[in-house]
């Protein structure tokens, strides 16, 4: 089921727009490192890790000059290990494969003006529900510790008063690990129901709507976000699979500034493990998210209301292309370019100058 509505104008679509696009946000998101990521916290990092490349004896063959290719290391060994994959990385992988392997292997493109604009209205929609504080932390088990907390403040402002924003969440597919942090989570005011609607909001430089395979890769998305709510309830968080993957000790004294914050938020925890318990507890009595999604299209000028998407969540769909995804990030396949109808993506990607396909195209024109 699919319907929109907007405010009763026409609005034109517009297959793209170069200053906008969720690939480009989602470059800028894949190539964060996982433990700085602040959710509804604002937190400053007190540590930095400089990469010293392992140095090559001189007497090493050259591959390339042996003639011999040897398979690719799979990308989620490469870039994501004991990091997992983040719902933008999926994302940006269905938009186009060839970009995401540009972006891991070439580093992600400039952050535009557009791109800064809809992180500014995010930051806003945020305010208006949550109130962010700073806190220090000086280890990965200190960031996880925010992240479920964070986590549980969200969801009791949802339960208590039906509408919570930026909400992270962290769930298994397939044995992968996938982190993500859901727009917006409200509980229709209009329904006998507990159950809530997951939202996106978009924000688009022009008043125009998107197109269709922009819509497809926002629907992916928020479908990947109902995936991993509704899994927080109905399995059983594997704690020990998760400090084991991501390398974490459990039994981690957090700082006095931080079991502060857990205080006052409403509960005692001395450790990461504590932290996870309660957690857990409060995954336990999380009721499932509607199978009807949102999505919403702003204008970035004056907020402006362009649309509003409801579509209905499609398990066999969603799996579908879930593989198709994660076969880019397990596996060496090789690795795959828009199909034909979509090439007019190219027009607007930031690695077309090195891009096989675009730049066979370009020579075959000049000839």
């Amino acid at each position: 089921m699919e319907t929109s509505a907007t405010n009763n104008t026409t609005i034109p679509v517009e297959i793209i727009s170069e200053e906008e696009m969720a690939f480009l946000e989602a470059a800028l998101a894949s190539a964060r490192p996982l433990i700085a990521a602040s959710f509804s916290n604002s937190i400053n990092q007190c540590r930095s890790v400089s990469l010293i490349p392992r140095a090559i004896p001189p007497d090493t063959p050259d591959i390339e000059d042996s003639g011999v290719r040897l398979p690719r290391k799979p990308f989620l060994a490469q870039f994501r290990k004991n990091r997992g994959l983040t719902v933008t990385d999926i994302t940006a992988t269905e938009w186009c494969e060839k970009q995401m392997e540009f972006v891991l292997l070439h580093g992600r493109p400039r952050r535009t003006k557009a791109m800064k604009m809809g992180s500014d209205r995010h930051a806003q929609l945020e305010k208006e529900v949550i109130e962010r504080v700073e806190i220090r932390v000086k280890s990965a088990e200190e960031s996880w510790a925010i992240k479920f907390v964070n986590f549980i403040v969200g969801a009791n402002q949802l339960l208590f008063e039906g509408l919570t924003r930026e909400l992270p969440v962290i769930g298994l597919f397939n044995g992968i690990w996938l982190v993500g942090v859901i727009d917006e989570l409200r509980v229709p005011t209009n329904e006998k129901t507990i159950n809530p609607i997951l939202v996106d909001t978009k924000t688009r430089a022009k008043p125009t709507l998107p197109a269709e395979p922009q819509k497809r890769n926002a629907r992916f998305q928020l479908m990947c976000y109902k995936y991993l709510w509704d899994d927080l309830i109905y399995s059983m968080f594997p704690s020990d699979e998760f400090f084991r993957y991501f390398n974490l000790d459990s039994q981690y004294v957090l700082s006095d500034e931080i079991k502060e914050y857990v205080n006052s938020m409403g509960f005692q925890a001395k450790t990461l493990e504590e932290v996870m318990t309660y957690y857990k507890n409060t995954c336990s009595l999380l009721p499932r998210s509607k199978d009807e999604l949102l999505l919403r299209y702003e204008l970035q000028t004056d907020n402006t209301l362009l649309e509003e998407y409801v579509f209905s969540y499609d398990a066999s769909w969603f799996h579908s292309q879930m593989k198709q995804c994660l076969d880019f990030w397990v596996t060496n396949k090789e690795v795959k370019y828009v199909t034909e109808d979509e090439k007019w993506k190219c027009q607007y990607c930031k690695f077309t100058s090195i891009c096989p396909l675009t730049s066979v195209r370009a020579s075959s024109s000049q000839n």
